[in-house]
């Protein structure tokens, strides 16, 4: 029984968050800088690793028109990166996730402006914990 691990992918940081072993409750876990490919496919296999990471769910930042922008295929090439490792990966729809995590951050006080990564990682808990709540409903 392994964990989900959700990627809010950007081109500078990408916010990562840990779903328990229960796959009830998502938790922002950190952020790791988009250095290069090789880089960050080791990064992500230590976490599979450290982690028992047994899935991905990576949020897609589909277009408020609902089609897909520049950054949607951004993410799409990174999931190729990360095919190679042979775990499920799911989409979920991100819009408005990094809005919803800087509110909630400022609802906390916590202080946004020069800590982008706590809205990245709380980003990719937010829609990880979307999709552990529609899979929930099954």
């Amino acid at each position: 029984m392994g964990r989900i691990l959700g990627v809010d992918y950007g081109e500078s940081r990408i916010g990562l968050a840990l779903s328990d072993l229960a796959k009830i409750i998502a938790s922002p876990y950190c952020t790791i800088p988009n250095r290069n490919p090789v880089w960050l496919k080791n990064k992500i296999q230590e976490i599979i690793l450290e982690k028992e990471i047994e899935s991905f769910v990576i949020g897609l930042p589909i277009g408020m028109n609902g089609q897909d922008t520049i950054q949607t295929k951004k993410v799409r090439s990174f999931a190729k990166l990360i095919e190679q490792f042979n775990i499920i990966i799911y989409f979920q729809d991100e819009r408005l996730s990094s809005q919803s995590a800087k509110r909630s951050l400022v609802m906390q006080n916590i202080k946004t402006g020069h800590n982008k990564n706590f809205i990245d990682d709380t980003a990719a808990a937010i829609f990880l914990q979307q999709f552990l709540d529609s899979k929930s409903n099954i």
